[in-house]
């Protein structure tokens, strides 16, 4: 983002940059996240945005559950009053590595997802530095996955490619502005 503001030539000011988290995902078996977003103009900014979630639980056990991942995402969104208020609509290009298994059976996936996202939201101004934002979006494109019968047993049920569609930034976010 810096890199961007110097090679751009535009001065940092106030309300240019924000750092948010997504509540929701914390009650996701406990998926740490961060979103950085620079307003580029009154009606773009620029996101960058990870998550990372290593644990598994109950490991080692016959109830062994997981819902890993790391993903990164690089977007842009259009607020059609303001940045940092009101509505806004964004696109992403999202990667994800993952491994889930053991929530509903046995049976395990782990690959690698890349695609595009699109995400509609409403951010609400709670004080000049601080908003609550409320997202919803999907995700799709391609899927490089492996399936096993179990976790530990490591028996390959299906791998391959596959196309996919996926909830994405199913958010209730704690944004600061600064």
């Amino acid at each position: 983002m810096f890199l961007f503001m110097a090679l751009s030539g535009q001065r940092a000011e106030a309300q240019r940059f924000s750092l948010s988290t997504n509540l929701l995902d914390y009650a996701c078996l406990g998926t740490v996240n961060v979103e950085g977003a620079y307003s580029m103009s009154r009606y773009w900014s620029l996101t960058v945005a990870a998550e990372y979630n290593p644990f598994t639980y109950r490991k080692g056990q016959p109830d062994q559950f997981q819902f890993r991942r790391q993903s990164y995402a690089l977007g842009v969104r259009l607020w059609p009053w303001h940045t940092w208020s009101g509505w806004w609509v964004s696109g992403k290009l999202r990667y994800q590595e993952y491994n889930i298994g053991g929530i509903v059976s046995e049976a395990t996936d782990e690959g690698d997802r890349a695609g595009i996202s699109i995400s509609a939201g409403y951010t609400y101004m709670v004080s000049p530095h601080f908003n609550v934002e409320f997202g919803l979006g999907v995700w799709s494109g391609q899927d490089w996955f492996n399936s096993y019968a179990c976790q530990q047993c490591g028996l390959t049920l299906a791998s391959g490619r596959r196309w996919f569609i996926l909830p994405d930034d199913i958010a209730i976010s704690l944004v600061y502005v600064f």
